[in-house]
């Protein structure tokens, strides 16, 4: 684990103390990046996680302008030992955490017996593994003060069988059924749990899950800053889930939810198969 403190010029603790604490995991760029902007908008001092290397100017450019403190928590959530040293560094600051966006996550095209099982593991150990072990560490202490909001982000892709993305669309699958279950057995709390699902979203996750060459992957797609917003409204506004981004991502998960599976499975499979851009 790399920690730092403030990632620009020291702040008056005495008046950044008084601010809310969210976490956001995944926030180096993309949507985690820009839910991190809307949390500062917000108010909330923030810790921020990813694993790579640009983290730090991630971090360097939400405190640019900003009264807020940002301190970045470079950890890999592959691993139970990452998940319990950013907690540890959540824990360090001293204040309940009011909020977390759970947001890492990763993925890969291409046909299941095509990809090496270890890219399919990651997808497993972080999409999924990281977001349960920090959610149990996450509500048990929201739960005990009674307070806090959570935000999952699933995806538009966890109600379609993911044809060339099958681990990385059941994931998502898995997460949309976890993050609906625990927000029922919470109802009679004050802590909410709220689902993020995007559609594809102008971030380099394309790129990362080698799928430039995809019908998906060369389309055009939703504004990651739009997609951020409406996540954290939800959010604030206790919602269980949002289907995030334009109007045509929104039509989809209204489709989506009346379309049979096997429907579903073949749309799928013309926007993911490898080479679809060209045809």
């Amino acid at each position: 684990m790399d920690t730092c403190g403030h990632a620009g010029y020291p702040r008056d603790m005495t008046s950044t103390r008084t601010r809310p604490l969210a976490l956001v995991t995944g926030a180096s760029s993309g949507i985690g990046l820009e839910l991190a902007e809307q949390l500062v908008a917000h108010g909330y001092d923030l810790l921020v996680n990813a694993e790579d290397n640009r983290l730090h100017r991630a971090a360097a450019a939400l405190d640019a302008g900003s009264d807020a403190r940002i301190t970045p928590v470079r950890a890999d959530l592959r691993s139970a030992t990452g998940v319990s040293d950013l907690y540890d560094a959540v824990r360090a600051d001293g204040r309940p955490l009011q909020a977390a966006a759970l947001n890492a996550g990763v993925g890969r095209g291409g046909a299941f017996l095509d990809i090496d099982i270890d890219h399919e593991i990651e997808i497993i150990e972080v999409n999924i593994s990281s977001t349960v072990r920090l959610a149990k560490l996450v509500l048990t202490d929201m739960v005990a003060r009674d307070e806090g909001r959570l935000l999952v982000t699933s995806s538009i892709a966890s109600t379609m069988p993911g044809t060339y993305q099958a681990v990385y669309n059941a994931s998502k699958s898995f997460l949309q059924s976890f993050t609906e279950a625990v927000a029922e057995e919470l109802r009679d709390s004050a802590v909410t749990v709220t689902s993020l699902m995007p559609g594809p979203t102008e971030t380099d996750f394309f790129h990362r899950a080698d799928m430039d060459d995809t019908a998906v992957g060369a389309s055009d797609k939703d504004d990651p800053a739009q997609v951020a917003a409406q996540g954290v409204r939800a959010m604030e506004s206790g919602d269980g889930k949002v289907v995030a981004g334009s109007v045509s991502t929104k039509a989809t998960g209204a489709a989506n939810a009346v379309l049979p599976d096997t429907v579903k499975a073949v749309i799928h499979k013309f926007m993911a198969r490898p080479g679809s851009a060209k045809s």
